[in-house]
């Protein structure tokens, strides 16, 4: 079978995700560089005999901590991208059809399952209201799905031009339960 990386709508899907990832973590970058540039240039204007800067320290702080969680944010979705690129990589796509069981609860129905098998269980790691809308509108849709490492799984459809992560709702179950 046919590697999942190989086919072209998931390599620029891949690529998309990456560059999403980039853009978080530039994002974060230049929000910390201009929380130290306004920190400088407020402690330089005290220093040369100037007024205090109102806000600057409120500034410094909603710069410096978006900053950082845009970084966080980056490096995470740069990390997943690359486990989903080696996942992909060696891994075919398997088909099925996606019955949504709740705002970010899937459920998968393999192609060549068993009819009295149980259906994959899956919960989206992201619970962004566009991303559990889009995936709302996905329902009965046949969609590709392939397993990403212990417990997660990535999903596209055709014609979404996105890749979906999703963890084993089953596994995370047993783990609240346990």
């Amino acid at each position: 079978m046919t590697p999942a990386l190989d086919d072209p709508g998931t390599r620029d899907a891949l690529a998309a995700h990456r560059a999403g990832a980039l853009r978080w973590l530039g994002g974060g970058v230049i929000g910390v560089v201009l929380a130290v540039l306004v920190g400088v240039a407020a402690s330089t204007v005290v220093r040369s005999g100037g007024d205090r800067v109102g806000g600057a320290g409120l500034v410094l702080l909603v710069l410096l901590l978006g900053g950082l969680a845009g970084v966080v944010a980056g490096v995470g979705a740069l990390l997943r991208t690359r486990r989903w690129a080696a996942a992909l990589a060696v891994t075919p796509w398997s088909t099925g059809r996606l019955r949504s069981a709740g705002p970010a609860l899937l459920l998968v129905e393999p192609d060549d399952a068993d009819p009295l098998a149980d259906p994959l269980r899956l919960q989206l790691l992201s619970t962004a209201i566009w991303r559990t809308r889009a995936v709302s509108a996905l329902q009965d849709a046949e969609v590709r799905y392939a397993p990403a490492g212990a417990g997660q799984w990535v999903l596209t459809a055709d014609a979404t031009g996105t890749l979906l992560g999703a963890r084993d709702a089953a596994r995370r179950a047993r783990r609240r339960a346990g």
